[in-house]
């Protein structure tokens, strides 16, 4: 069959952290597209060589144009279709989902590893989901040693991203805390921000759908018990229609009494986590030939968290994310700004905004100085 020539292509795996994330969103707004999926093929020839490397998810526009990283897919298609917009107009609601949304797709990354690469009992799918995209309509000794392959490369990253056995207690009681928070929270309301998703419950769902709720032992130890967040993540995942002209207008706010718990951790544990980080940047600026991308990842960093201290890699592409929120708050005008500080400063948050980072643009998944 044809495609329409409005459908895009969705290129990744259900399984994947960010391709979870443009999935949820391309069902909420209704659009056409077609996917996930992403042969070996793909990556390896059609999108590393766009893009310098194998990732996903990468989205194909019915004019032909590749689109890469998250954050880049969303703002593209709420420029184009504005109907049902999951950017806030108020701006302090604006502002906090900005930082949610950073804080789902850079924090979680730990949780995410762990609880996939740990418990064995998950890779039975993994080999199934990933064996069928790599080489759809091979044999399956020849998929699951395509499989094999790939896994080993994602289980080379788990000490960087801060899976180490020693901290597998501290990481696994901060991760119950917060499901709990959350899980309080989706029993007041359907959505972080009231009845319609935002860009923080997209953020968020990262982690959320194609590892924690799908995975076996994440679903049944973590998310099965916590009905309400449960419910959230089948939300989230659910297909729309496209969104008719008379839709009522969308209002998203704050529910202080459920949500101040979780930005009061946020901004106590991610404001650390990127000044480390962008201390760890600047020194490697300075060090660098002018328009030189940085490593990947640079050296350990603490997560500090009343269950134990988490050690990670550095990764700047966390300094250029946040530098997209802080950028959000500077084009505020005075008054939208006091407010933000307003809400903000009970809950630890002034640090957040005063973070004064390295201007960065990005590459793929590696960033330089801006030029």
């Amino acid at each position: 069959m044809n495609k329409m020539p409005n459908t895009y292509t969705l290129h990744g795996w259900h399984l994947s952290y960010y391709t979870g994330k443009v999935l949820c969103y391309l069902r909420y707004k209704g659009i056409d597209f077609d996917g996930p999926r992403a042969s070996a093929w793909t990556l390896l020839h059609q999108i590393k060589r766009r893009f310098g490397a194998a990732v996903m998810p990468v989205l194909v526009t019915p004019q032909g144009e590749w689109i890469q990283d998250s954050g880049d897919i969303i703002d593209r298609l709420e420029q184009r279709y504005p109907q049902r917009s999951v950017t806030p107009n108020d701006a302090v609601v604006r502002f906090a989902s900005c930082v949610m949304e950073a804080w789902g797709d850079e924090w979680w990354v730990p949780v995410a590893m762990h609880s996939r690469w740990s418990y064995p009992e998950n890779y039975a799918l993994f080999v199934k989901d990933a064996g069928t995209q790599l080489l759809p309509g091979m044999p399956g000794f020849l998929q699951r040693m395509a499989v094999g392959k790939v896994a080993g490369g994602l289980r080379a990253m788990l000490h960087n991203a801060g899976v180490r056995p020693v901290q597998f207690e501290a990481l696994e009681q901060w991760t119950c805390n917060m499901l709990d928070k959350l899980d309080t929270h989706f029993a007041a309301q359907p959505y972080l921000f009231g009845d319609s998703p935002s860009l923080g419950d997209f953020g968020l769902v990262g982690t959320m759908y194609g590892h924690l709720g799908r995975d076996p032992w994440p679903a049944r130890e973590w998310v099965g018990k916590r009905p309400h967040l449960r419910a959230w993540i089948d939300r989230m995942a659910q297909t729309r229609s496209a969104p008719q002209g008379d839709e009522p207008l969308i209002t998203h706010r704050i529910n202080a009494t459920t949500l101040d718990p979780i930005f009061a951790t946020l901004f106590a544990e991610f404001t650390s986590y990127v000044s480390q980080v962008n201390a760890q940047v600047q020194a490697a600026l300075a060090s660098s030939p002018p328009g030189q991308l940085l490593r990947r990842s640079l050296d350990d960093v603490q997560l500090h968290t009343p269950f134990g201290t988490i050690k990670r890699k550095a990764l700047p592409f966390a300094v250029w994310k946040v530098q997209g929120v802080l950028a959000v708050f500077a084009a505020m005008g005075t008054q939208d700004q006091a407010r933000v500080r307003t809400w903000a400063a009970p809950l630890g948050g002034e640090a957040f905004l005063n973070l004064d980072l390295a201007c960065l643009q990005r590459s793929g998944l590696r960033v330089r100085a801006a030029s």
